[in-house]
């Protein structure tokens, strides 16, 4: 169902799939937009369980489910369009999408709605040409006399009250290549809790199974938490009220940093250049690839270098 808004104020709208780090590397495109057109109503057709961090944000004041069954014959040629939904692209005065439609079939049929402008982006960065993810997904807003944007994702959330001594760890993704190994992880959470007054909160999602249970299993209670499975907008404030975070290359690594907090990356077999969370307070380490050879005494030194706030 298409959630009523406005249509005083002229609208644009983003489309945006994809997991999590890709909407969070996008959010430096929402900014852009924002600060150019600032009573310009932004609204993000995406994975609502993700895009809604837009609204966190206050980047967008919508945000519609791209997984509707009314949106299916857009992807096809010659299709009959529900009328809701071609009456809701009619209604923007620019569409942006970063979806993959190499044949154009989405844009020809979003075209025929009405917005006044249609602007085709990349969907995914050429890994080849070394080019950061943020600055590929900005380029298109250059159609839009957007130059320079802040490649940065930067997300505020404001009110929350920060817990002291308290360190996020996710020890997971969504591939064993790109993880530590779960003993060097058992062996950091025991260390941090005998030799530091750091609290823990370890966070995951389905990508981890049982990680989680098996890392905490004989470790004090009142010092670590496990935070599993919970929703993007409850789990971005808890987030950000710890003091750091240590994770790998994920979409929940991109979040901490976006979300401001002092965060070391132990870096896997991905592009660095391309995907790496950027941020005045991101740190990341990375062996050539070979996250088996980084040493315990690494990460440690990584954190304490992260200048953590006391609270």
């Amino acid at each position: 169902m298409i959630e009523p808004t406005s249509v005083k104020a002229p609208r644009i709208l983003v489309i945006r799939g994809g997991a999590i780090g890709d909407f969070i590397l996008t959010l430096p495109v929402l900014a852009a937009l924002r600060e150019r057109f600032p009573g310009v109503e932004i609204e993000v057709l995406g994975y609502p369980r993700i895009a809604s961090l837009a609204l966190s944000g206050g980047f967008a004041k919508a945000v519609h489910a791209i997984e509707s069954p009314g949106l299916a014959m857009f992807f096809a040629r010659g299709g009959s369009f529900d009328l809701e939904w071609r009456e809701f692209f009619g209604q923007f005065a620019i569409v942006i999408s970063y979806l993959f439609d190499p044949d154009k079939i989405f844009e020809t049929n979003v075209k025929s709605c009405g917005p006044r402008q249609f602007i085709a982006a990349q969907h995914r960065p050429d890994e080849a040409k070394s080019i950061h993810a943020s600055d590929v997904f900005l380029k298109p807003l250059e159609q839009l006399t957007i130059f320079g944007g802040d490649p940065v994702a930067r997300l505020e959330l404001p009110g929350l009250v920060k817990r002291k001594n308290w360190l996020a760890l996710h020890p997971g993704s969504g591939s064993e290549s790109k993880n530590w190994p779960e003993q060097n992880w058992r062996e950091l959470v025991a260390h941090l809790l005998d030799h530091s007054p750091l609290n823990l909160l370890l966070i995951g999602g389905e990508a981890e199974g049982d990680r989680l249970q098996r890392l905490g299993n004989g470790m004090p209670s009142d010092r670590l938490e496990i935070a599993q499975h919970i929703p993007l907008p409850e789990l971005a404030p808890r987030l950000a009220k710890c003091a750091g975070y240590v994770g790998h290359d994920t979409g929940m690594t991109h979040l901490a940093a976006a979300l401001g907090l002092p965060t070391l990356v132990l870096w896997g077999p991905s592009n660095e250049t391309v995907w790496r969370p950027l941020g005045e307070k991101v740190r990341v380490l990375n062996q050539h690839s070979e996250l088996a050879e980084l040493t315990l005494q690494t990460v440690l030194e990584g954190i304490n270098a992260l200048e953590m706030e006391q609270f």
